[in-house]
């Protein structure tokens, strides 16, 4: 079986500037350009990660939590002949908050071409996709081994974030030895994009949600001020974020619920740090459980950040944050912060 999450290159195009210190700046000529790509293009095929081991074996615990999380009650994922959820894949291979130390860290080479991308001026990064394929099922007990290889790095790019390289690794996941699993992961490196008079930032765009053939209903739906769930035809079962299968009975036939927009806050975070030239930190970040149950993440609104909490009552709000975009946030109900 296969799975894919994918987030599209979307607003891409290839930039006329150079690399180098002067790259990202665009001072260096197309000589230059080539040459550096050139030498980018020499990481591709080597190593990112080797003989990589898995802190945990697959467990019941990290099974839990993450259905509990994801608000998946999947049966497959409990009782005595639980399986892991596929798109686990890539967490039994994390290192957690102090990485891996002796049996998988990053390679030599994976530092030196970042070391070089950072040279070069494109100091920044963000995840812009990842997509797996699942060989077999993963269960409680099983050791995880993997390695991983930079795969590709692109032509130099220009998006709204500024102008940088698509670094794309890929990550073959083992189960006791056995094929299991591949995780490929892109980045963007890039210089941001450069500050206007006085030092304001010139690009004050939100990064765009990625739109693509499973999600686009959604996104329909928000324009005309819609808070669109997937609903499976089979089992009535509903979902979110949008997926082409239902994760109750994997049937592929679904149809849409109109939402009524309330909820409560499930959980939240309050970003204060990095700051990102689109946001005015502090601002909260919320997981919304919706009145039909299912969860989504969106910006909680209308109080002080220091002020949301947990089970507090809100209400969709539709935001139209540019010419072609409606973004959903949640407003907290008057009185609620009380």
């Amino acid at each position: 079986m296969s799975g894919t999450r994918e987030m599209r290159e979307g607003g891409v195009r290839g930039s006329a500037g150079a690399p180098g210190s002067t790259h990202a700046t665009g001072a260096a000529d197309s000589g230059e350009l080539a040459a550096f790509l050139r030498e980018l293009k020499t990481y591709e095929g080597r190593p990112a990660a080797e003989a990589g081991i898995g802190k945990d074996r697959v467990n019941e615990p990290m099974i839990r939590h993450w259905c509990e999380a994801m608000g998946d009650a999947n049966p497959a994922y409990a009782g005595p002949d639980a399986i892991a959820p596929p798109t686990m894949l890539q967490a039994w291979t994390m290192g957690g908050l102090k990485g891996h130390k002796g049996d998988a860290g990053r390679s030599a080479a994976y530092d030196a071409l970042f070391g070089l991308l950072d040279g070069a001026g494109f100091t920044s990064v963000v995840a812009t996709d990842c997509e797996q394929e699942y060989l077999r099922p993963l269960r409680p007990g099983d050791a995880i081994t993997f390695d991983a290889v930079i795969e590709s790095v692109s032509a130099q790019k220009t998006t709204k974030l500024g102008t940088g390289h698509f670094v794309t690794t890929r990550m073959d996941v083992q189960a006791n030895g056995e094929p299991a699993g591949t995780h490929r992961f892109r980045i963007l490196k890039y210089a941001p994009a450069r500050s206007g008079p006085r030092g304001r930032q010139t690009g004050r765009t939100r990064p765009r949600p990625v739109i693509n053939r499973d999600n686009s209903g959604f996104w329909a739906g928000a324009e005309r001020h819609r808070l669109l769930v997937q609903r499976c035809t089979d089992c009535a079962a509903l979902r979110f974020p949008w997926l082409p299968g239902c994760n109750g009975c994997g049937s592929q036939r679904w149809d849409t619920v109109e939402a009524s927009g309330e909820g409560t806050v499930y959980s939240y975070v309050v970003m204060h740090h990095p700051p990102f030239p689109a946001f005015d930190p502090p601002y909260a970040v919320g997981l919304v459980e919706l009145a039909e149950g299912v969860r989504m993440i969106s910006n909680v609104v209308g109080v002080p950040a220091d002020e949301v909490r947990i089970g507090m009552p809100v209400r969709v709000e539709f935001r139209q944050v540019e010419k072609d975009l409606v973004l959903p946030v949640f407003r907290a109900v008057p009185g609620s912060a009380d």
